[in-house]
């Protein structure tokens, strides 16, 4: 019952959110932020611009700095951000966040050229820029995927590299700590320069070749007295929990470090700030609350109400101008051109049943709280729904089995007492073997539903006038 109680107290609390905004760079090295940070230490991420998930991975970051800033750790909070990230973002960075920026130029990657390079990591080797923060002892680079359940300031006592090994011979670039140092800077820079072997054409490949025997170093211990330790060092899991772990089991079973940290690399379009990543990834849930109870939906809340009342519109619209099936006539003559029409209605009619599921899920604020996001996905899909059932006068039940399915996944998947994610995975592919059926049968009552719409007088007009009305019966 504790699984329910929390889960209904999510949507509770995200319902209610919901419904109710420089220093230069000299020779490719940063310049100074423009105050020194009160703090010895720093966590620090980037920020850089050319994809298509900016403004995502924009709001990913401010999320990231508010929790950890709700957990009062004691360190500034820097962000590496390039030339074109826009000054309003940087603005709201330093007003709203508490972050210092350090503008810098993008470091030029000269992997791009490599067959297996993915061109969303082009300028990912601006993360080299942390070890130019040299008015810090102590630095504590993230990427903005992760998670933060607990304060982690015992990882500024580690050496000059530490980093987590989430791969047994590979460790994660996503969260690693170092010791600033102008030499090993320029150092990587020289090396960035000759091309030093990268197996991936990124950061991860290029610092895992910097530091390629960090797998034979101690592991990292915290020390009782605060003493800062010398050397480099393997952090434990727990600072950096791949988020798969959990997907195979449904609760973490990590026994070695404090379980302070989770990640989520893998495919960038199921990152947990997307509204669809939940339930299809249970953790999503999870960092949604944590924007919830920082940042909060107030950028994505105007586009909600405004397509929420759209939608209400639509079906009340629909339901309205609904014609009266009494009274139409059929025809029942079967010319060459009367057959093309039909067939091109047909397709016309089913590419618009599908349309009514596609267009609203790209209609909504990627960014949107996933209870929010999926509410307003199947409003919308039975909005546009009604659309093709009013205009091509079909049944409403075929129509919606795709929505009752979308529906009905969407409670399994999120049902909350799985034993683990074997028997999770087992039960949605049971759904969907026993909705299969169910759903071929729609179809073809959508498509015989269509030839007799297509019949009718007042559907598809006389397109001469030699039919001879004896061709047409009143349907009563």
């Amino acid at each position: 019952m504790g699984k329910l109680k929390l889960l209904i107290s999510i949507l509770i609390l995200a319902l209610t959110t919901v419904v109710t905004g420089v220093p230069a760079t000299i020779g490719g090295v940063p310049a100074t932020p423009a105050s020194k940070g009160v703090h010895r230490n720093a966590y620090a991420t980037m920020m850089y611009m050319g994809t298509p998930r900016d403004y995502e991975f924009y709001v990913a970051t401010r999320v990231m700095l508010r929790s950890l800033s709700r957990l009062g750790v004691d360190a500034d909070l820097v962000v590496i951000a390039s030339l074109d990230v826009p000054l309003h973002w940087v603005r709201t960075l330093e007003q709203e966040d508490g972050a210092k920026v350090v503008r810098v130029e993008n470091l030029n990657n000269p992997y791009k050229g490599q067959s297996n390079f993915n061109l969303r990591f082009k300028l990912t080797m601006n993360k080299l820029y942390a070890w130019s923060l040299t008015d810090y002892e102590r630095v504590v680079m993230l990427d903005a995927d992760n998670l933060f359940l607990q304060k982690t300031d015992e990882l500024f006592q580690c050496g000059q590299f530490c980093a987590v090994f989430i791969n047994p011979c590979i460790f994660h670039t996503g969260l690693f700590v170092l010791q600033p140092s102008t030499i090993v800077f320029k150092d990587m820079l020289h090396q960035l320069k000759v091309g030093m072997d990268n197996a991936d054409g990124a950061d991860q490949g290029f610092i895992g070749a910097y530091f390629p025997d960090l797998l034979d170093q101690p592991m990292f211990h915290p020390s009782l007295n605060g003493t800062k330790l010398q050397g480099n060092y393997r952090l434990p899991l727990g600072y950096q929990m791949d988020a798969s772990y959990y997907y195979l089991r449904l609760h973490w079973s990590v026994p070695c470090g404090p379980n302070s940290v989770i990640t989520f690399p893998g495919a960038p379009w199921l990152k947990p700030w997307y509204w669809w990543s939940w339930p299809v990834l249970p953790l999503g849930i999870q960092w949604h609350e944590q924007r919830r109870q920082t940042l909060g939906y107030d950028a994505e809340r105007p586009l909600v109400l405004i397509q929420t009342v759209l939608y209400l519109g639509i079906i009340v619209m629909t339901r309205v101008a609904r014609p009266n099936l009494s009274k139409l006539c059929y025809r029942r003559e079967n010319t060459k051109s009367i057959f093309l029409i039909r067939t091109g209605l047909k397709l016309i009619a089913i590419w618009s049943i599908l349309a009514a599921y596609i267009i609203p899920f790209f209609l909504i604020p990627h960014t949107v709280h996933p209870l929010i996001g999926w509410g307003l996905y199947l409003l919308g899909s039975f909005a546009l729904s009604c659309i093709a059932m009013n205009t091509f006068l079909l049944p409403m039940l075929p129509v919606l089995v795709p929505w009752l399915g979308i529906f009905g996944v969407l409670l399994v998947m999120a049902y909350p007492w799985y034993s683990d994610g074997i028997v999770r995975a087992l039960a949605v592919f049971a759904y969907a073997f026993c909705a299969s059926p169910v759903a071929w049968t729609a179809l073809v009552k959508i498509m015989s539903c269509l030839n007799v719409s297509l019949e009718r007088e007042g559907f598809l007009p006389r397109l001469s006038e030699s039919a001879a009305p004896a061709g047409f019966n009143k349907l009563y």
